[in-house]
């Protein structure tokens, strides 16, 4: 992260909860399960597939793993419900991967037998480089028992991804690929724009050159978007084999033109109460929203319309 990047997250620490959420809700569906099954609901109606996600993190106790699985459950019959095309995605640390590899094994079973009966599909979200192995095994773990509908996701600025991706091409395995937004070590991680762009493109090649991969190209960085559809086009990729994905109130129009172009693309659509840490990465990596929550907070006079 930049030295103003740093700046713009400690002055967006000190803002009351009230004004973070006033300028993040574009980013989340809301705070509820219905909020989220209309935001899903529009979104299909635009021609866009969804992923659900239950915002959280981090947890300490097996008790707030189980609350975690019951929501998740309760999202996998909403879906099934209002009829959505729609699958879910879910933290691993949500599940107690940090401190019970094994509770979160157990958790993510529980959901992907839970997801299976509704032939749907679960993706792991990657976390910060601290659980990246964890989240590996536990996806290998999960396919070795045979639970097919389980993917996985590798964030192109981390040094060993290139690697990851060949194995999980390899393999068969459905992969979402992303820049990444924690904070890392330079000897974990690419500190360059340009490295962090080509590493993407190298491990989305990887994958798409692999017939027996799906890759999600989830980016809303407009020449990776270009460079990815160059190489679908030229490897003659099948759309069943791909897809892209942007994240819920990030840069609608680029989304429109991906679809009126024929290719498939699913939304990132976050919910749930747990929307104060997901809303400053969100802000830190927007600074055009987030300059309007320093600007109030530092008393320079009222946000301007983005």
């Amino acid at each position: 992260m930049s030295p103003g990047r740093r700046a713009l997250l400690r002055l967006l620490m000190l803002a009351p909860q009230s004004l973070v959420w006033r300028f993040a809700r574009v980013y989340i569906a809301g705070q509820t399960l219905d909020e989220a099954v209309d935001a899903i609901r529009a979104l299909n109606g635009e021609g866009c597939r969804a992923t659900l996600d239950v915002l959280g993190e981090s947890v300490t106790r097996a008790e707030e793993v189980q609350a975690y699985v019951d929501e998740y459950v309760r999202a996998l019959e909403a879906i099934v419900e209002a009829r959505l095309d729609a699958n879910i995605s879910i933290k691993p640390t949500a599940m107690g991967l940090a401190f019970s590899p094994e509770l979160a094994r157990d958790s993510v079973r529980k959901i992907l037998e839970a997801a299976a009966g509704h032939g749907l599909t679960v993706r792991l979200d990657m976390e910060d480089s601290s659980v990246t192995q964890k989240t590996l095994d536990l996806y290998r773990a999960l396919r070795a028992e045979g639970l097919a509908n389980v993917g996985v996701v590798l964030q192109s600025y981390l040094r060993r991804t290139l690697v990851d991706a060949r194995e999980l091409a390899a393999a068969g395995a459905s992969v979402r690929v992303c820049k990444g937004i924690y904070v890392e070590p330079r000897r974990l991680a690419y500190q360059d724009y340009w490295l962090v762009r080509d590493a993407f493109l190298d491990a989305v090649e990887v994958l798409l050159r692999e017939p027996k991969a799906y890759v999600a190209i989830a980016t809303h960085d407009e020449w990776l978007v270009f460079q990815s559809r160059r190489l679908i086009a030229e490897l003659r990729v099948p759309r069943e084999r791909y897809e892209f994905q942007m994240l819920l109130g990030v840069d609608p129009a680029m989304r429109k033109m991906i679809v009126s172009e024929g290719h498939p693309l699913r939304v990132y659509v976050p919910y749930g109460t747990g929307w104060y840490a997901y809303s400053i990465r969100r802000l830190v990596e927007n600074p055009r929203f987030a300059a309007h929550v320093v600007r109030n907070v530092l008393g320079f006079g009222p946000p301007q319309r983005a």
